[in-house]
């Protein structure tokens, strides 16, 4: 199989003849399959030359080929009617469909049809076949036979005395040399000064040449006249003769039969190939993040924001690495089930096969050993191991990968989770040259130590290797535009009380001067106990269903997506319930009609829930912690937050939720309950203490508020809370 002009496999003499053992035939069924342009110089042209080349075209094509063709101004009819005529291509979609499939292709270049046609005229349109017509001086013939082969380096010239006609090819006595400017300077001056001379008729520069254009086409002459010596120009390539089915020499029928031996292994290699998954190839971004982590020695986060792609961003790294060594062994880490799945069927989409799950009740242990028994023995097969961080962490796991660790690359998914204590413990022990990190939010807020353990691991550190923010995502289209209204939430009397008397003991912890909380194990605890009373405030139930209410009333109740404290309540009864249970309930009860869904654990079926909230067969989606990472909702359209949270992290994984692509949405609305105590209470020599912790509630406010398209709704709706705060929106946004 050849792979450039160099594999051709030459006669001695550099000469293909009919009437020799090397038969023109050959010749192009190697060089076209090696090309990347090529430029014919002829008396004539037949486009169904292209049929009896039909497998080594196809790959021509296939491979990004173009071709520039300088001829006379006769054209049999079919190729006047259907080639050089100003149409485009039918179905123009059907037909790049069919160019970017090898096997279709050359099925439609088998055809001598419409479809035939069609994909000649598709490269037309797209400048990879282009005809110049001409006359030689004052309307005389031009009997130039030169053709110039192009691979990405070198290139080749054939001169002699053949056209490209099928009869040319597989009938007639015809013989041509090629020129190969490696062998020698005589091979290079030729093949330069053919070059020059191409270029110069084809752009219309040469003054030995007029130049025509498609009106003066002429059709070939399919009689025998009087004017015989155009005829014996000609003849050779009458329509009619053209299209007989030519009895071959048992040289060319050998040839025939290799090459379609050959191009059947091309298909099953090409259908086993890792590529890309979309046709238009990677976006220009993504290739960037290849450029810049192989700059930092294949190390490095990717700090990106949801919906722009990491997964087939880091992929394509994959894809650039095989695409140097020939192999791929990758490991990936996710957090979660639902994760594993989903990059398993990106992992599939990129054509990388033999692929192992670790976790989720998968039995793994025994294809593991087998595969690192086989390693070990030389048998180094590609794989990709696709682990949830809970099985990564495993002594049993790590048995066996450790004695290949080596030889991998690998993924982080949600990269943040590195940093957990459990994951953190074990990089110590990873020895791994190549690593990718994703993550829209690499940072662990409130945990610095994990924060840099992460940064070493990756030898990066903000902004990271790779960056491409909410604000980029938004600006470059790869995420929906968003409306965003905080919705202010104030305690029930009695959790107010409880609140109340937690922030009476922490003010005696707290340092006025410096406006933080003294270092005391007490005040975490503290902390927590009134988080859990802003978590769970009975008011957002009320609140939830005056949304519910108003989108009702607005029809726009479909596609709701919406987070929803963890955790029991304690109802009058003394019984615990779950507060989930209790929206649903009261949503419910309220508006009977709404149906309704949750996803709480790992163990539900995911993708039906889904499937079921795209159909529209759920109106409102539930969901606690379950889907904060990675997991696609592209059809939520609302987004209602009742779980508050001062991670930044969680709450723009959860924004990034709402806004992915969907062809049938316009934008996302967001509504997000804020919590304070009570805006009509005085707090007297609380209140600063009160206004640092609600400053930090409004950070959430301020990154939702700042890329909204409505962030003047925002300032109007918060500012009773900032007057009596004495906060500012603008300088929130500023200061984060």
């Amino acid at each position: 199989m050849t792979h450039s002009l160099k594999d051709i496999k030459f006669p001695k003499t550099y000469s293909y003849s009919s009437d020799s053992q090397h038969v023109p035939f050959e010749f192009y069924n190697q060089a076209f399959s090696c090309s990347k342009r090529i430029d014919l110089f002829l008396g004539y042209f037949n486009s169904y030359t292209f049929s009896i080349l039909s497998e080594s075209f196809a790959e021509f094509i296939y491979n990004g080929g173009s071709m520039r063709i300088i001829t006379n101004h006769f054209y049999s009819p079919l190729d006047k009617e259907n080639l050089l005529n100003d149409d485009g291509a039918d179905y123009l979609n059907d037909i790049s469909d069919i160019l970017g499939n090898l096997k279709k292709l050359k099925e439609a270049l088998d055809t001598k049809g419409k479809l035939f046609f069609d994909c000649l005229k598709y490269l037309k349109r797209n400048g990879r076949l282009q005809f110049q017509p001409v006359y030689f001086g004052d309307g005389n013939l031009s009997h130039k036979k030169a053709m110039l082969f192009y691979d990405s380096q070198d290139a080749i010239l054939t001169m002699g005395s053949m056209n490209f006609t099928p009869s040319g090819i597989v009938k007639n006595g015809e013989s041509f040399n090629v020129d190969v400017p490696w062998m020698n300077k005589l091979f290079e001056e030729r093949v330069s000064e053919q070059i020059a001379l191409f270029d110069d008729v084809f752009n219309r520069k040469h003054p030995s040449y007029k130049y025509l254009d498609n009106k003066d086409i002429e059709e070939l002459i399919d009689d025998y006249g009087e004017n015989k010596s155009l005829e014996e120009l000609i003849a050779a390539t009458i329509e009619e003769n053209e299209r007989k089915d030519y009895e071959y020499s048992e040289r060319i029928k050998t040839i025939k039969k290799n090459k379609a031996i050959e191009f059947r292994d091309l298909l099953i290699k090409i259908e086993n190939e890792p590529k890309f998954p979309f046709d238009e190839g990677p976006r220009e971004y993504q290739k960037e993040a290849y450029g810049k982590w192989e700059e930092n020695n294949y190390n490095g986060v990717f700090a990106m924001a949801t919906g722009t792609g990491k997964t087939i961003t880091s992929l394509n790294c994959v894809l650039n690495e095989y695409s140097k060594d020939g192999f791929y062994r990758v490991i990936i880490l996710v957090p979660s089930i639902a994760l594993l799945n989903q990059w398993e069927e990106e992992v599939v989409s990129f054509k990388f096969r033999n692929i192992l799950k670790i976790g989720g009740g998968n039995n793994w242990e025994k294809d593991l050993a087998n595969y690192v028994s086989n390693f070990e023995w030389g048998l180094k097969k590609d794989l990709i191991i696709i682990s949830t961080y809970g099985s990564f962490v495993l002594d049993r796991f790590h048995k066996y990968f450790k004695k290949i660790q080596e030889h991998f690359t690998l993924i982080a998914d949600e990269a943040h989770n590195m940093g957990a204590n459990n994951v953190k413990a074990t990089l110590k022990n990873i020895n791994i040259s190549k690593k990718i990190g994703l993550s829209a939010t690499p940072k662990r807020i409130y945990d610095l130590e994990g924060t840099e353990a992460i940064d070493s691991f990756f030898n990066d550190e903000p902004p990271y290797t790779y960056n491409f923010g909410m604000e980029k995502a938004l600006e470059f289209g790869f995420l929906t535009n968003y409306k965003y209204y905080p919705k202010i939430v104030e305690l029930a009397e009695d959790e107010f009380e409880e609140y109340m008397e937690l922030s009476k003991r922490l003010l005696q912890y707290f340092d006025f001067e410096k406006g933080v909380f003294k270092d005391d194990p007490i005040v975490e605890m503290l902390l927590l106990k009134r988080k859990s009373i802003i978590h769970k405030a009975k008011n957002k139930i009320e609140t939830f269903t005056e949304i519910i209410d108003e989108l009702i009333t607005n029809e726009k109740c479909r596609y709701v997506f919406s987070y929803i404290p963890e955790g029991f309540r304690i109802n009058e009864k003394g019984e615990k319930e779950k507060i989930m249970n209790l929206f649903i309930e009261e949503t419910h009860n309220k508006f009977p009609q709404i149906k309704m869904n949750s996803y709480t654990s790992e163990g539900q079926e995911l993708n039906e829930i889904l499937k079921g909230f795209t159909e529209g067969k759920i109106d409102i989606l539930f969901a606690m912690k379950m889907l904060d990472e990675g997991v696609d909702v592209p059809r939520a359209e609302i987004g209602i937050f009742a779980s508050s949270t001062g991670n930044p992290r969680q709450f723009i994984q959860r924004r990034g939720r709402l806004l992915r692509k969907h062809r049938d949405k316009v934008f996302a609305t967001i509504y997000d309950m804020v919590v304070i105590p009570k805006l009509s209470t005085s707090i007297g020599e609380m209140y600063n203490m009160e206004r640092n912790l609600v400053k930090n509630e409004l950070n959430r406010v301020g990154y939702f508020a700042s890329l909204s398209t409505n962030f003047y709704d925002s300032k109007d709706l918060l500012n009773d809370v900032c007057q009596k705060y004495d906060l500012d929106l603008d300088t929130i946004i500023n200061e984060l």
